[in-house]
């Protein structure tokens, strides 16, 4: 994790620089004691864990914090016990009281870590199913395709089958258009024919009649033409 240390006590801010540099997980990429410097190491740099007195002349470290846009998270550091209530008002981490010992920064950074690696792995847990709702698979014979949904540019319906036409490829599944339409995100598909459904993504030309994708004509029918061309022409 980042963090920055702020103190205008210069013995307190090199020892919370000492702590974060001993300890495995954290990485003391700025310490300051003026914090206007911080403010504008903190617009241009990404911070994890903030170390923030509280008690300091010319700005409080609760204003310091009320400034700040993007907030990290903080842990508060003062040598005055009255000021432990109203820090948790602001989300804080934990408060550390001066003369700050290294078992209780531990512990303090503890549950800084562990809170960082439940967001991590909530956000790759969100990223996995966005990724798996962006793929559909098809199924074509003895096969299982897995094809991303912008790969696909038209789908073509014939039967008790339907085309797939990708990028470069094509895909024939025994399934109908129903089936294939309601397997389809609607604000990236639009039916234009009883027998068609194109990628409003790949679309190249429209024209009252017809669609080109790729070089292929599409019919529009008469049945959806207006639906269509109002939502193309609001794209």
């Amino acid at each position: 994790m980042k963090c920055i240390a702020i103190d205008d006590e210069p013995f307190a801010l090199d020892l919370v620089k000492d702590y974060i540099e001993k300890t495995p997980f954290l990485d003391c990429i700025g310490a300051f004691s003026n914090p206007l410097k911080a403010l504008g190491f903190l617009m241009e740099n990404k911070v994890d864990l903030l170390f923030l007195d509280i008690n300091m002349p010319e700005i409080t470290g609760i204003q310091f914090l009320n400034s700040l846009k993007h907030k990290p998270k903080v842990i508060f550091t003062t040598a005055y016990s009255e000021y432990g209530v109203e820090s948790y008002d602001y989300d804080a981490i934990d408060y550390l009281l001066k003369p700050i010992k290294y078992e209780r920064f531990l512990r303090a950074v503890g549950k800084a870590f562990e809170l960082n690696k439940n967001i991590l792995q909530d956000s790759m847990r969100v990223q996995t199913n966005q990724e798996e709702q962006e793929q559909v698979l098809i199924r074509s014979g003895s096969q299982i395709h897995k094809v991303s949904l912008e790969d696909i540019c038209f789908i073509e319906g014939a039967g008790n089958y339907v085309n797939f036409h990708t990028s470069n490829k094509k895909i024939m599944a025994l399934q109908t258009m129903k089936e294939t339409i309601d397997q389809l995100p609607s604000a990236y598909f639009a039916r234009v024919h009883k027998s068609y459904v194109v990628s409003m993504k790949h679309i190249d030309m429209v024209e009252r009649h017809q669609i080109t994708i790729q070089g292929h004509k599409i019919p529009i029918g008469i049945t959806y033409r207006e639906q269509f061309l109002n939502r193309y022409k609001s794209v």
